[in-house]
């Protein structure tokens, strides 16, 4: 894809954060379930407007661009990407949930975090999908070696049973060693003053704690978007979408996420079945059709499966 391409990108981008930041974000508050379902609404019309923007582009190549994909073939690895980033990252929010209980961290200051949050992880994330590309475009045994990564993850996370604990971290030890920190927090502010010294406050820590976890999970789901697309203009701006709208679908999964206990076992399929698609990449074709459809189906049985449980058990209590 050509600059031109990745300038409109980032215009939009950075637009649409300017706005979140300026109108979702003005002043801290606590979100209700209701006004976070509604943003999320919000952030998945984006999505998919630029969804349809993507379309077009490939469809309609600018100068110089080169692509063996159509509109409709490069938006549907578009929107393959983007539902396989957004469900994953369901998975992140209970890891989220658990820093913030750990530093007790009011409500109303995890948005700021988060949004900061996003900042970071959409360029350590753009620095992973360019060594990703790299290593795929040079080396063919890098499918299998995806594969088994999400193979694994989903082994992992079958057994795992949310044993994140930030106290077993040497983030804040490390954090220490290179610069103060207050024992309390200042507000919103990322940074005070300590005894006439410059320091961070634990808001910033909690920042780092919620940066790393994106990074452990974007492990996962990074390679599970190559297994869509090779193409890293597609790869970065789904995983880029994804992860706008993770602010409110936290606030939105956090105050539901008892409702939907089936829903990490999809997660757990997902991961499975696009680890096998990448590694028989060069053995036997899957559409990204079928992939979509297959990967909206798991994640609707989760859903499906939880309502009928949470029923059953209210009537049980009757």
């Amino acid at each position: 894809m050509t600059s031109i391409a990745w300038g409109l990108f980032f215009t939009i981008y950075l637009t649409l954060l300017v706005i979140d930041l300026g109108v979702f974000s003005r002043e801290s508050s606590v979100l209700t379930i209701t006004q976070a379902l509604k943003r999320t609404l919000i952030w998945i019309a984006v999505a998919l407007a630029f969804g349809v923007f993507v379309y077009y582009l490939y469809e309609n190549p600018l100068p110089g661009a080169v692509s063996a994909l159509s509109g409709s073939e490069a938006a549907v690895q578009y929107l393959t990407g983007y539902i396989l980033e957004w469900s994953l990252s369901v998975d992140n929010i209970f890891v989220i949930a658990i820093i913030f209980t750990y530093m007790n961290i009011p409500m109303q200051y995890q948005y700021r975090v988060l949004f900061w949050g996003i900042v970071g992880a959409v360029v350590l994330r753009g620095v992973m999908i360019m060594a990703g590309a790299a290593l795929i475009n040079t080396f063919d045994w890098s499918f299998y070696l995806f594969g088994a990564i999400l193979i694994y993850s989903a082994a992992r996370m079958l057994k795992q049973d949310d044993d994140f604990d930030p106290s077993k971290s040497v983030l804040i030890k490390l954090a220490r060693r290179v610069y103060p920190i207050t024992d309390q927090l200042e507000g919103n502010r990322f940074f005070t003053r300590l005894n006439g010294r410059s320091a961070s406050t634990p808001l910033f820590v909690t920042l780092l704690f919620v940066d790393l976890a994106d990074v452990v999970f974007a492990v996962d789901s990074i390679p599970a978007v190559f297994a869509v697309t090779q193409d890293p203009f597609i790869v970065f701006t789904s995983n880029a979408f994804a992860i706008l709208g993770l602010r409110s679908l936290y606030f939105a999964v956090a105050g539901l996420m008892a409702l939907f206990k089936y829903l990490k076992i999809s997660l757990v399929f997902v991961l499975g079945f696009i680890g096998v698609k990448m590694m028989m990449q060069h053995h036997l074709a899957v559409s990204n059709l079928l992939s979509l459809t297959v990967i909206l189906t798991f994640l609707l049985i989760g859903v499906l499966a939880s309502i009928r449980a949470n029923k059953r058990e209210a009537a049980l209590r009757q």
